[in-house]
């Protein structure tokens, strides 16, 4: 019903208590402002202003409109600061997703160096597979991701801008009195009769499958266990073996072995991806954490 610049006229001619002082504040005419407060109390039904020999004093209706005005105005005020924030990187809200090894270390590290840096940023997490994240980030549901090709590839459309942050080694991890524990590389041949701990149901192609094939066998695979994390108190219950990314190690229980298995050793790539179109620059600005703590 009323436009922000009347409602802005009607506190400065409050405020000032003159028609004149207002003008002169906001760069207009006496006659303009006249105008305008006349247009203003046509469409709220009767007189706002009381017109004295020496300026105006509000009406009781005046007085009731202008306190609807600077709830409004502050209210637009603050709208504008947080927008101004966001644009900035230096406040609003960013969405992070992220798959379940990323949180282990990488994603919580950087975080902890924007919340350092920008602290009025408000950061919700999603964490989930990094098709579903791709899906989240093309549908604006999340602001950036950080997502891996393994096992189903990217499938980045041209609205996404990926960049690589590094590339995973999975390591065995074997429990800490395992024979093999003391050794700083494994052979993986050399583990053709343990039985190991895998999360993907029976028939999956995983990494674990393609290096054991590589290596001429195939995984005795006792144990199905969904993440690495819950693998872990099996192997050190010395119940099996299993493969653990590297970008996890530095959250690794103490009685449990890591050991690179060479040129055996799996591999996957990690990126980071944005929307192509108008990025938050709060969200550039984990990327380039993420990318400095990928190294």
């Amino acid at each position: 019903m009323f436009d922000t610049d009347a409602l802005v006229l009607l506190d400065v001619v409050a405020r000032t208590g003159s028609f004149t002082a207002a003008a002169i504040q906001l760069n207009y005419t006496q006659s303009a402002v006249s105008r305008r407060i006349a247009s203003l109390e046509a469409q709220a039904g009767g007189p706002l202003f009381a017109r004295l020999p020496r300026g105006v004093r509000l009406t009781p209706a005046g007085r009731t409109l202008h306190r609807y005005a600077r709830e409004v105005l502050e209210r637009l005020g603050r709208a504008g600061e947080e927008l101004a924030a966001i644009h900035q990187g230096s406040g609003g809200r960013l969405r992070v997703g992220a798959f379940a090894t990323a949180n282990a270390v990488l994603v919580p590290a950087a975080l902890r160096e924007l919340r350092a840096s920008r602290p009025e940023v408000a950061v919700s997490m999603v964490e989930g597979l990094s098709t579903a994240l791709m899906d989240g980030l093309g549908r604006a549901e999340i602001d950036i991701a950080v997502v891996s090709d393994y096992p189903s590839g990217l499938g980045a459309g041209p609205e996404v801008e990926v960049t690589r942050l590094m590339e995973d080694e999975l390591l065995v991890a074997l429990p800490g009195d395992h024979p093999l524990a003391g050794s700083e590389q494994v052979d993986l041949r050399d583990l053709r009769e343990e039985s190991w701990i895998e999360g993907a149901p029976p028939g999956t192609v995983t990494m674990l499958g393609a290096a054991c094939a590589r290596a001429g066998f195939a995984p005795r695979v006792d144990l199905r266990i969904g993440e690495w994390t819950g693998k872990l108190g099996y192997v050190a219950a010395g119940l099996g073996v299993t493969l653990v990314p590297a970008m996890a190690a530095p959250a690794v229980r103490a009685d449990v072995a890591l050991r690179s298995l060479g040129e055996f050793a799996p591999r996957r790539t990690v990126y980071a991806a944005l929307p192509r179109t108008a990025p938050l620059p709060a969200a550039r600005a984990l990327l380039g954490l993420l990318a400095r703590r990928a190294v």
